[in-house]
């Protein structure tokens, strides 16, 4: 999903604004679809598009909302808070790929977008492993009180659509979270500032 980063149909809303008042106070602009859901393209525009379709369409079919298969992964462990979730409808049965972090670990799921079973197991890496951005980003998650769920609500409703993906963005040294919503025909990512996000940068 970082190739949505390119768009320029983005928009900054502040979480804790959002969440007291009124949609109404969010602009959205939309200039298109974006060239592709996934990094891996092959410069086709034309194929990427249709790529892009096909996922959206997966994903629309699916039972599972990307709200339900977040929860599905936190339940795994008492505690647990999404960092990032996407939907990839690419290949096989559409998934969502959920990471959530708890205990100073960062647990990988793989929910069926259709059923909400988890597939293959869990797998967990010590935040230790990462590099030191990803562990200063998820440091600031942990000390945040807003979480992931409560910015998909946010942008759902802001861009009247369903979230496909969401996860963590620094803008200008600000850790803020990104959400693609699906509304209508076009794919939209709303970026909001979490309360005390600047507090609590390093």
């Amino acid at each position: 999903m970082r190739a949505l980063k390119d768009w320029k149909q983005l928009f900054a809303i502040t979480l804790s604004a959002l969440l007291v008042a009124a949609p109404a106070h969010a602009v959205v602009t939309t200039s298109g679809t974006p060239a592709a859901l996934h990094d891996e393209t092959d410069g086709d525009a034309e194929a990427d598009r249709q790529a892009v379709s096909r996922e959206i369409e997966r994903f629309r079919s699916s039972s599972i909302s990307l709200s339900q298969a977040m929860a599905i992964a936190e339940a795994r462990h008492a505690g647990a808070t999404t960092a990032d979730v996407s939907f990839d409808g690419a290949s096989g049965v559409p998934v969502y790929r959920v990471k959530t972090l708890h205990n100073d670990r960062i647990w990988r799921h793989t929910i069926n977008a259709a059923t909400g079973e988890l597939i293959g197991g869990e797998a967990a890496l010590p935040l230790g492993e990462l590099d030191t951005e990803d562990r200063n980003n998820l440091a600031a998650l942990g000390a945040i009180r807003h979480r992931l769920a409560d910015a998909v609500r946010v942008a759902e409703r802001a861009a009247s659509g369903k979230a496909i993906s969401g996860g963590l963005v620094r803008e200008r040294g600000r850790l803020n979270f990104a959400i693609v919503v699906i509304s209508g025909d076009d794919l939209k990512e709303v970026i909001l500032e979490p309360p005390g996000a600047r507090t609590k940068q390093r």
